[in-house]
């Protein structure tokens, strides 16, 4: 369990990010922030295209900026919108958060102060990880 300082810092972090999202099309401005293993706090917001799967969501754009720098183990995962309720992630990075983060807690969080925080395996309870791609 990460200490309130770490949580506290780590939300500010995810709606840090969310004004930064390039929505046009959505108009959902989403910032997300992971928690490392180190106690660094790496943010990210999601990044909307014309040609819509070229989108990426917030929570990628923040694991790939943590890799970039190196890191390869997360705790956390906060993700901030101004939704009315708590957002999970999407599928798409339930996966990717599975591959390096299969242990974190997702905490969502909404600008009117809503809240809600699941277990990774909770929220993806059969996921495809590398073993998968072993014959055995």
């Amino acid at each position: 369990m990460a200490d309130p300082q770490a949580l506290a810092a780590l939300r500010a972090a995810a709606f840090a990010a969310m004004p930064q999202a390039y929505a046009p099309y959505s108009k959902f401005r989403v910032g997300a922030a992971l928690l490392t293993t180190d106690g660094e706090i790496i943010a990210g917001c999601n990044v909307e295209n014309a040609a819509y799967p070229a989108g990426i969501c917030a929570e990628r754009v923040a694991m790939g900026a943590a890799v970039v720098r190196g890191f390869r183990h997360f705790t956390h995962v906060v993700v901030a919108t101004d939704a009315g309720t708590p957002t999970p992630p999407c599928g798409m990075c339930r996966q990717v958060l599975q591959e390096l983060a299969p242990d974190c807690r997702v905490i969502s969080v909404t600008s009117s102060g809503a809240e809600a925080e699941w277990a990774l395996a909770d929220l993806l309870p059969y996921p495809f990880e590398p073993s998968s791609l072993r014959d055995e």
